[in-house]
Parts: C-alpha cells; structure tokens; sequence
C-alpha cells in the first residue's frame, strides 16, 4: 500500500468512528445540581424566583461584570424576560424567560442561547423543606444536543455541573449570610 492510500484509510475510518459516535451521543443534556441551605424554604424560594439576583450567585451571569442587560416585565413573574449581551465569548448573549413559577416550590424558566452557540434549554430551581429552617434547593438544565456537539456532551455536563454547584454554593453562602 503506498502512503495516500494509508491516509485514506485513516481518514475514511475516523470518518466512520465520528458517524457513529454521532449516533450514539445523547441527544439532550440533563444537568441537576442541589444544595441544603440553612433557612426556611419560603425565605430562599423568594430570592430564587428573582432572576436579577442570579447576578449575585450564577457563576455566568458573573463572569462580565460589563454585559449588557435588559429587562421586561416584573421579576418573579411569569413572562419576565432578562436579556444579557457580553463581548466575553464565554458569556456570549440570550435571553432567560420566566415560564412557570409554582408559589413556593419550583421557577421554570426557557433559555434562548444566541452566541457562542445558538440554542434554547428550560431550567428548573426548585426548593424544599429539609427542616423548618432547611430548604434544599435543586437546579436542572435540560437541552437538546446536535451533532457534532452531541459527541461532547460528557464534556459539557461535566463543565455545567461544576458551574451549576458553584452557583448553588454561592446561593448557599449568600443566603446564609442574611
């Protein structure tokens, strides 16, 4: 065999190992990350329902001070939508929307991702008493995945779980400080 045809060969069969992966790979990513933080769930379910105060605990909403927000609607409130715009390539730019809030309990909300990558994913915070004066409280990131960034969903739900639970710690920290 001369070398092209070697080349070839290679080529052809990472080809095929990438179409398979492709294949394989999940086509959602499901994220969910929790934490107990010492207060009463009704205390921590109203600062959770307010999305400007991800500003102070969300490891992305953190990571420009510089971004450029807007804001629509009465936080806390279906409907609400917060928009972010950053040169960072990391924090990039979109919009988080309130969807659902179920009074004490759970916020739904739809992210639309317009860069780095554009793509749209729904989030979930929900709190529950632990004790009287525990609350714990769970965030989930669910979204879909397309190839080929499907093959590095292992990857990202590492990368996003490590980011999910500094926020929560962060939460947590905040909040007990109060």
């Amino acid at each position: 065999m001369n070398s092209l045809t070697i080349v070839l060969i290679i080529i052809g069969t990472i080809a095929v190992l990438l179409i398979i992966a492709g294949l394989l790979a999940p086509k959602e990513m499901l994220v969910e990350q929790s934490v107990t933080i010492n207060k009463p769930r009704q205390q921590v379910f109203e600062y959770i329902r307010h999305i400007k105060n991800q500003d102070y605990y969300s490891v992305w909403n953190m990571s420009d001070p510089n971004k450029r927000t807007t804001y629509k609607g009465a936080d806390g409130q279906p409907g609400f939508i917060y928009t972010w715009d950053s040169d960072n390539k990391n924090t990039g730019a979109g919009a988080q929307e309130i969807k659902n809030i179920v009074a004490g309990e759970s916020i739904s909300c739809e992210l639309r991702f317009e860069r780095p990558m554009k793509n749209v994913a729904q989030s979930t915070m929900t709190s529950q008493s632990v004790t009287p004066t525990q609350t714990k409280v769970s965030w989930k990131f669910e979204g879909p995945t397309k190839f080929p960034m499907s093959i590095m969903t292992p990857i990202f739900r590492n990368m996003l779980g490590k980011d999910m639970q500094k926020g929560l710690d962060n939460l947590k920290v905040l909040l007990e400080k109060q």
